[in-house]
């Protein structure tokens, strides 16, 4: 199905570039090393887009900018790290955070088209857009504001991954909006924990075999070429209506028995239909789970350290079966069988060991197998739809807030991201990287769970436009 927005190209107009420092002359310039399990992912450029439809003040833009250079100040006094830069150690070779407060990047950039004439059904000409190279590659944390002709604005908080997971970056955009409307006070729970020491590899690292499969080495004789990856795949945004989730957990769920959750029925519906698009083309198919650790570690020394950890604390985790099987299986079976394949790790055992891996292969940059699409078709779901983002840093709640990944690596594999649409009733917003069989399956499918995004479903409108029914 096209898009209704048809606007794919709008030059964006760099306005003013600025580096921005925390305030508290207190904290000590230090260098913070990565954990091992940064070094999973390792340098890979990450955003959080945030979407305003209007700036409600009449300084507009300005206000909003103003906001940013009275308020990032005492953010950066909580991140710090995110004020210094990015560096490699000389004598292991290793990435590195220099605390330096050097400061963060606050750029601002003009569009002179409305957010309404925006394609938000396809990626890649449209969050992705909003994205401004930043001034120097090493800075930790760039804050990126475009305002639009409607007098909407957008604001990217660019980082890396060596820095912050996704919700790591969710946190800081929390943060950011806690503060900001609190007049510079973040509260005790709030505050971030930069302590990368938490989890280190055993005297002797140990791990099982099965991490040995799970990577391979990123080196361009094991990629297919990228003429390959861009034909294979599409990228989409869509829109899940909280009514159609509602429905999926009533079809997942056994009479009688426990309500299977959102994610567990969603991951029954994406598991069903990347079945029935292989059919007879392979004998198996994979469904994966890209795992938040910090609620999942139950020891309390684990727990309270977690609770607001900024790093990387995610898993991906993985059941192959049968296409047959999978297509056979009522939807509850398959529900269950999602259930019990993101609880089965014993998570402080699982990342103990990934931190063991990493310390015997630190020196060579790797990627998931799976991610390479080696093996039967993958298709990963990475739900963040459990904790809703705070956008609202006195400017209103923005209409979508959503990471955005550069990969670095020609991966060929399916992948959906789901999160709540903020101030919503339930419904989500999925960003996703299919095989177009897969893409048209879904969106042919009725009735509709994934519908293509459009300006409408965010509620922004052209002036000239009448708010026709969806």
């Amino acid at each position: 199905m096209a898009s209704v927005n048809g606007c794919n190209n709008f030059p964006i107009r760099v306005v003013s570039r600025q580096m921005v420092k925390a305030s508290d002359p207190s904290i000590k310039t230090h260098i913070l090393a990565v954990s091992n399990l940064d070094l999973v992912p390792q340098s890979l450029p990450i955003a959080m887009v945030c979407i305003y439809s209007r700036a409600p003040t009449a300084g507009g833009i300005n206000d909003v900018t103003a906001s940013f250079e009275a308020g990032l100040p005492s953010l950066l006094n909580h991140y710090f790290p995110l004020a210094g830069r990015i560096a490699t150690n000389p004598s292991s070779g290793l990435p590195e955070i220099h605390c330096n407060n050097h400061g963060a990047e606050l750029v601002v950039g003009e569009a002179g088209v409305a957010l309404a004439s925006l394609d938000y059904d396809a990626m890649n000409v449209s969050l992705r857009k909003v994205l401004l190279p930043c001034g120097s590659q090493d800075v930790a944390l760039s804050v990126q504001l475009v305002s639009f002709a409607c007098g909407g604005f957008t604001v990217a908080w660019r980082s890396n991954h060596l820095v912050v997971d996704g919700t790591a970056l969710t946190s800081l955009v929390g943060a950011w909006s806690e503060l900001a409307r609190s007049g510079g006070t973040l509260a005790a729970g709030a505050r971030p924990n930069h302590d990368r020491s938490v989890f280190r590899p055993r005297a002797t690292p140990a791990y099982s075999a099965s991490l040995d499969k799970a990577f391979t080495p990123l080196d361009a004789r094991w990629q297919v070429n990228v003429l390959t990856t861009s034909e294979s795949f599409v990228q989409r945004f869509y829109y899940i209506d909280a009514s159609d989730i509602a429905r999926l957990r009533d079809l997942a769920s056994r009479d009688g028995g426990e309500r299977v959750t959102r994610v567990q029925a969603l991951s029954a519906y994406l598991w069903k239909t990347l079945a029935g698009v292989v059919g007879a083309a392979d004998a198996r198919c994979r469904m994966g789970w890209w795992v938040n650790g910090r609620p999942r570690l139950t020891a309390p020394e684990l727990r309270d350290a977690m609770r607001n950890y900024v790093g990387n604390l995610i898993t991906l985790v993985e059941r192959e079966v049968s296409v047959q099987e999978v297509q056979r299986m009522p939807l509850p079976d398959v529900a269950a069988m999602a259930r019990e394949a993101i609880a089965a790790p014993a998570y402080e055992e699982h990342f103990q060991e990934l931190v063991d891996w990493v310390e015997l292969h630190k020196t060579r940059r790797y990627m998931k197998t799976t991610n390479l699409g080696l093996g039967s078709p993958t298709l990963v779901l990475s739900p963040m739809t459990s904790f809703p983002v705070d956008t609202d840093f006195g400017f209103g709640s923005a209409v979508i807030a959503l990471p955005v990944t550069m990969p670095a690596a020609r991966m060929c594999t399916g992948f959906v991201q789901t999160l709540a649409k903020p101030g919503s009733d339930g419904s989500w917003i999925a960003a996703a990287v299919l095989w177009p069989r897969l893409a048209a399956a879904l969106e042919a499918d009725e009735p509709r769970i994934f519908r293509p995004l459009t300006a409408e479903y965010l509620g922004l409108f052209a002036p000239q436009l009448k708010r026709g029914r969806l």
